[in-house]
C-alpha cells in the first residue's frame, strides 16, 4: 500500500490540527476563513458546522471511493463524485438541524449552505485520496482538519474582534489586517512543525 498506511491515526490527528492545518499550511477555505472571522461567536459556529461536515464528508468519500469508484474504475470521475457527496451530506444535515434543532440552524443561517463550496473540505478528500489513508486515518484526518480548521477562525475573529475598538493606519483596515494576522498565526503553528510531519 501507500506511505499513508505508515502513519498513526493519533500522529494524522495532530498534525491537521497544527503542522498541515487545512487554512494556515495549505491556505484551503480562504474565502469563508477572512469573510466569516469579523465576530469570534460567529466564527465559532461556522468552525463546529464545518467540522461537523469535513467529518462526516470525509468518512463518506472514503466508503464512496473504496466501494464503487475503485471497483468500477471511475477514478477519473472522483472530483464531481466527491463534490456530489459533500453537497448532498450538507443538505440532508441542514434538514436535520431545520427539523431536530431549530435554534441551532438558525443560528447558523446562510453558513450551512456556504459550506458546501468551501475547497478545505474537497481539499481534504483528495488529500484522503493521494496519501492513501485508510478509514480510521481518514476519520482522523477528517477530525483533525475540522478542529484546526476551527481553531484557526476563532483565533483570527478573537484577534479581529479586540483590534476593532482601536484606529488602524489607513492601508491596514478590512482584508488587509486579516491577512497579516493569519500570516502571524501561521508562522506561530509552524513551531509544532517538527513534531507531527504527515507529507
Amino acid at each position: 500500500m501507500g506511505q499513508g498506511m505508515e502513519v498513526s491515526p493519533i500522529v494524522i490527528l495532530f498534525a491537521a490540527i497544527f503542522t498541515s492545518n487545512m487554512v494556515l499550511a495549505n491556505f484551503l477555505g480562504m474565502c469563508s476563513f477572512i469573510s466569516v472571522s469579523n465576530e469570534y461567536k460567529t466564527a465559532s459556529g461556522l468552525g463546529k458546522a464545518v467540522t461537523l461536515v469535513m467529518v462526516v464528508t470525509t468518512v463518506l468519500n472514503w466508503l464512496v471511493y473504496r466501494w464503487i469508484v475503485l471497483p468500477l474504475g471511475l477514478e477519473y470521475l472522483r472530483f464531481i463524485i466527491f463534490i456530489v457527496v459533500i453537497a448532498a451530506t450538507v443538505q440532508i444535515i441542514e434538514m436535520v438541524l431545520d427539523r431536530y434543532l431549530p435554534d441551532l440552524y438558525i443560528k447558523l443561517g446562510i453558513f450551512l449552505p456556504l459550506i458546501t463550496v468551501n475547497c478545505a473540505i474537497l481539499g481534504i478528500s483528495l488529500f484522503m485520496v493521494i496519501r492513501d489513508y485508510g478509514f480510521f486515518q481518514t476519520l482522523f484526518f477528517g477530525i483533525g482538519s475540522g478542529l484546526g480548521w476551527w481553531l484557526a477562525i476563532s483565533a483570527l475573529a478573537a484577534i479581529r474582534e479586540k483590534i476593532a475598538k482601536n484606529k488602524l493606519p489607513y492601508g491596514l483596515e478590512g482584508p488587509a489586517i486579516s491577512f497579516i494576522i493569519t500570516g502571524i498565526i501561521a508562522l506561530a503553528f509552524i513551531g509544532f512543525s517538527g513534531i507531527f510531519i504527515i507529507q
